[in-house]
């Protein structure tokens, strides 16, 4: 394979389909994207045209979307030492740590996380990035910006400027000049929620752009804001984004009050974004026994018909030590911790992300953006079980990162 990046595809051979099929993809340009023109049954017979690439013994699926990011902490576990703990010591350490960190540093750390999950197979990644104290708030959503910019063809970058309690309306406004897509926050942590939920929104009608907003990121407690959150946006116009993140309350609640806010928030257009990996690493540390799992009703919310994105949230920061920048984590986490099949699974990851996003369909359906990873493997429980490193990255019609390991294993003795 011609490794000269990126490389411009016509047709991918001899694919393995999640569902098992094995196919030719054709791809061809329509003005700035590149889509499937055909999806066929596999001719092992037919010639190899230009741009044509072989997929034999590899997994191909719609490239992973990462719906809930956060370059700007990306990479800071080393250089704050927090101590293991839950959200509100994080949330501590990040304030005092972020105080340190100047432009450049948000700039690398981003940059670094972002390629990361280029190799990794994501082409698209939604990013929270703070508003911060101090005398310089906007250091994070500039440096974000100027990512997003110097990898521009390889991924794409959302940005959604996370508003805390303490910061004014001029800031979230400010944050949007400079090149945030959305508005985000985490109203039910504020003092007084349901007022701070309505000044974000405030701010997103004004402006006429989306929220996504971190919702209900605690286990007990009557505060929650995800109705509220629903009523007010379910006659926002229906392209406008509306997400809620983590949601973990709902997972914890009773079956006859969940029962009752599903529909609302079907009803709503919400997307929900559930994030295991951080939060089973965050919630029920002060349940010594019988550790409840910080995760949001996955199954009942897809039951009452509201799309349930998986995102791998924080990696190597405050908020979470550990994390690979690779959606079949995510995937597997998913399986373990919330009992979904593996299929669901990967939906959540690839086109369930990519919806919650507001992005075009993808992936190998005619008609459909050009977006895939290919994976060597047999089956889609092969490939999130073992996350082999060989990868293939198709992003707008182009290879934008490949992946190749060598083994070696010697002979068992005679």
């Amino acid at each position: 394979m011609n490794h000269v990046l990126p490389q411009m595809v016509s047709r991918l051979r001899g694919a393995t389909l999640p569902d098992g099929s094995v196919v030719d993809v054709d791809l061809v340009r329509r003005g700035e994207h590149v889509v499937v023109s055909a999806v066929r049954a596999t001719d092992e017979h037919a010639p190899d045209a230009e741009g044509s690439v072989d997929l034999r013994g590899y997994v191909l699926m719609t490239a992973p979307a990462e719906p809930h990011a956060h370059l700007d902490k990306a990479l800071s576990w080393d250089a704050l030492q927090p101590p293991l703990g839950d959200l509100h010591d994080a949330i501590a350490n990040w304030k005092q740590g972020s105080a340190t960190f100047d432009e450049e540093s948000f700039r690398s750390r981003a940059r670094e996380a972002a390629l990361a999950l280029v190799r990794n197979g994501t082409t698209a990644v939604r990013s929270h990035v703070d508003i911060l104290a101090g005398d310089d708030p906007l250091r994070g959503i500039r440096a974000v910006v100027r990512v997003r910019n110097e990898l521009r063809g390889l991924i794409d970058i959302e940005i959604a400027a996370l508003c805390k309690v303490y910061s004014g309306d001029d800031l979230v406004h400010a944050a949007l000049d400079a090149g945030a897509d959305l508005v985000g926050g985490s109203p039910h942590s504020a003092p007084d929620p349901i007022p701070d939920l309505n000044r974000l929104l405030d701010i997103a009608e004004a402006r006429g752009v989306g929220v996504d907003l971190h919702t209900d990121e605690f286990l007990e407690g009557d505060h929650h804001t995800i109705a509220a959150f629903a009523d007010r946006v379910r006659h926002w116009p229906a392209d406008r984004i509306r997400t809620a993140g983590h949601c973990t309350r709902l997972g914890t609640m009773a079956p006859d009050e969940l029962k009752e806010l599903i529909p609302l928030i079907a009803a709503s257009g919400l997307g929900v974004v559930a994030n295991p990996i951080t939060n089973l690493y965050l919630q029920g540390r002060d349940h010594p026994v019988s550790m409840p799992r910080g995760i949001t009703a996955i199954e009942p919310l897809r039951a009452g018909g509201v799309c349930v994105a998986a995102g791998a949230d924080n990696v190597r920061d405050p908020f979470n030590p550990i994390g690979r920048s690779d959606a079949l984590e995510t995937a597997a986490l998913t399986i373990a911790a919330a009992h979904v099949r593996p299929d669901v699974a990967l939906a959540m990851v690839t086109d369930d992300a990519r919806t919650v996003m507001g992005l075009p369909q993808a992936g190998a359906r005619v008609g459909a953006r050009a977006e895939f990873l290919a994976v060597r493997g047999t089956s889609v429980l092969d490939v999130i079980a073992n996350a082999p490193a060989d990868r293939i990255v198709i992003h707008n019609g182009a290879i934008v990162s490949v992946s190749e390991t060598q083994t070696w294993t010697a002979p068992p003795a005679l």
